[in-house]
Order: structure tokens, then sequence, then C-alpha cells
């Protein structure tokens, strides 16, 4: 870069290259990040959902990852106002707001979802189901809050995942996106606090990732070769931000390998801010040591268009249009494919158009409030 050129333009020019994963092509390198909305009374998606989406497909999201949404199974939730990917009249819903993405020009997954062991307080319960986990045990360590998953648990919840993704493909949807990240169940198997388990599914770090790899086989086997699944990752989890399924890039290519391996397309890697090196001798974020250890494409994500991360963004900080500078150097040299953008597209539907426009200059700042809103 010159020190003439605008970054605006830089970013116009770098942002909107198509890309494809497995055999979906995404029209630019701008993902909408999944963020949990609870604006979907039944678990059902209405027409506000299928405007919120539709509303930045039009300007130009290219691959929208929606909220998270509950598989089929009696435990994977607790909030009756997050969405379903089970169920007749939650499937419909589904199937509108697909149709309406794809009108608009771009293209759509579910976040398929279980909590597991996560439950919290004030949400408006689905059913008095219990929480399950690899060992029953909560993010913070608390054991009877909860029970170990049984060999039949285990086979349930993989069957309604596999579920949930062919009913993705059967209703029209570009792929699916499978929830790994942030403490929840698939994440609470891969790591070591909350998977205590001495059977097959527990141990070393490969040892733990065997449920997970089942379940992606299983997803895999459910759907076309050809229609993607994407697998949500992270080192932090909700309640602990400096958690760490690896300590070293070794580890973590032992953890990522039979993801890969069982049908994983591509790797969305979260972390709280995309601009830290994750490893100690290298620059590499958590998405560039995912694409460079598994060969597969990844999507970055982490305080994406704000001036601070997730924790100011919630106090209001505003949006970041110098700081982009760094993003569109490491997007340049390949460390990743596909940038996800989280609150600075809630506050802002239009943030891409303007983006791929050169008119960062309109970007409206971050507030708060946009997260109570459906905007």
């Amino acid at each position: 870069m010159t020190v003439t050129e605008p970054v605006a333009s830089r970013a116009a020019a770098l942002l909107s290259r198509p890309t494809t994963i497995n055999g979906l092509t995404v029209p630019n390198r701008i993902v909408m990040a999944p963020m949990t909305r609870q604006f979907s009374p039944g678990g059902v998606p209405g027409e506000d959902v299928r405007a919120y989406y539709a509303r930045r497909a039009a300007a130009g999201v290219g691959l929208i990852v929606t909220e998270g949404t509950y598989v089929g199974h009696e435990s994977a939730g607790q909030s009756d106002s997050i969405p379903r990917f089970h169920g007749e009249e939650q499937l419909a819903g589904w199937a509108e707001v697909a149709e309406s993405v794809h009108a608009a020009g771009g293209t759509i997954v579910p976040q398929l979802w279980h909590i597991g062991m996560v439950r919290k307080q004030g949400d408006p319960p689905i059913a008095d189901a219990p929480a399950i986990g690899p060992s029953g045990i909560r993010l913070d360590g608390t054991e009877g809050a909860g029970r170990a998953m049984t060999p039949a648990d285990l086979d349930a919840v993989i069957g309604a995942f596999a579920e949930a993704a062919a009913a993705a493909e059967r209703i029209g949807f570009d792929g699916v996106e499978l929830h790994g990240a942030h403490g929840y169940l698939l994440d609470q198997f891969l790591w070591a606090r909350t998977n205590r388990r001495t059977d097959a599914y527990g141990g070393d770090p490969v040892a733990r990732t065997k449920f997970t790899a089942e379940l992606v086989a299983a997803v895999r086997a459910a759907v076309s070769p050809e229609f993607p699944v994407i697998f949500r990752y992270s080192q932090w989890k909700a309640e602990n931000y400096e958690a760490r399924l690896a300590e070293t890039p070794q580890e973590l290519e032992a953890i990522l390998t039979p993801l890969a391996e069982a049908g994983v397309d591509a790797f969305h890697a979260s972390t709280r801010r995309y601009w830290v090196p994750e490893f100690d001798g290298s620059d590499l974020n958590l998405a560039g040591w995912t694409k460079k250890l598994t060969g597969r494409p990844t999507i970055t994500v982490g305080s994406v268009g704000l001036a601070g991360d997730v924790t100011a963004a919630f106090a209001g900080q505003g949006s970041d249009t110098a700081g982009i500078d760094n993003l569109l150097d490491r997007l340049e040299r390949d460390e990743f494919d596909l940038v996800a953008v989280g609150r600075a597209l809630l506050q802002d539907p239009e943030w891409a158009a303007k983006v791929l426009a050169d008119r960062v200059a309109e970007l409206r700042p971050y507030d708060a409030a946009a997260v109570r809103t459906l905007s």
C-alpha cells in the first residue's frame, strides 16, 4: 500500500473479491457473524427476522451466518424466544428467510447450536429439560448442575445435528455452521476443564475431539458432498476469556485435524480481537493458524469495525475505520479468506454497502442499544 492510497478504496477492492467454500461461491469476503437475537417467540422466525437478514444481504453482505438456532434435542436450548431449527412452523419461517436473502443477492447458512451445560437466569424457558454435558460440569467448574451424557445422549445429539443439517439443505440454505465455540456443548467436549470423561470421548486433545468429529461426520453424511459444513470454534469461553484449548500450534493441529478429516469445509475462528497474535513467535491470528494447519478456508472475527473489543462495545464504543488497515494487510496476504462483522452490522445494516462503495465516512458509530432491537 502506498501512503497516498485511500484505505477505503483498498477495502473495497479486497473485500469485494468472490471466494468459494466447497460448492458455494460467496460473492465477497464480508460475513455477517452469528449473534444471538431473542426475537422469535415459540422459536419461530417471523417477518421481522426475515426482513432483518434480507436488509443486510441487500446491502452487500456476501455470507450471512444466522443467529444460533437450537437443534431438535430436548436439552439443546433454554429460551423460548431463540429460534429453533426443527419443527414444521419453525422451518417454514427459516425457508422464507433463506428465500429473501437469495432474492437480495446473498448466501446464508444457519448456525446449529446445543448449549449443553450453559444455563442463564431469566430466559423464558422452553421446557424443564436437564442440562447435559460431557461430564455434567459447568464452565466455572461447578458440579451437580447437570448430568454427564450417556451413550444414548451422544447418539441423540449427533442425530439432531444431522437432521437439522439435512433440513437446511432441503429448505434452501447454502450450507450449515456448527457452533463449537464459547463454551457450548461441542466446545465442552473439546475443553479439558469441562471434559473429564474416562471413556473414549475424554483424555488427551485428540480423544476429546472424538464426539465432535463423529458429529461432523454424521452431518457430512446427511447432506450433499458439495454442501458446505463450517465449524465455529474459539479458545475463549463465555465465562472465561483466558481459556485456551491449545497452548501451541501443535496442540491446535491435534484438535483441528480430526475435524477437518471428518468433513469440515471451513473454520470460523472466533477471537475477541482479530489483530492479536495467537501464539508466541508469529503474528498469525487464530484464523491464520487454522488455515496454515488445516489448509481449509477460514473466517476471522473479533471486533471488526469497532474501536474497542467486545467488552468496550457493550459500553457503546464507536465504529473503527482507521484501524481496518491491519485487517486488509492480513487479508491481502491470505492469512484468512473471509471477514465476519458482528456488532457493527447490528448498528448499521448498510455497513457492507458503505465499505464496498468507499463510503466509510458514512458508517454509523456503534451504540450498545443496537443489541436490543431487530432493525
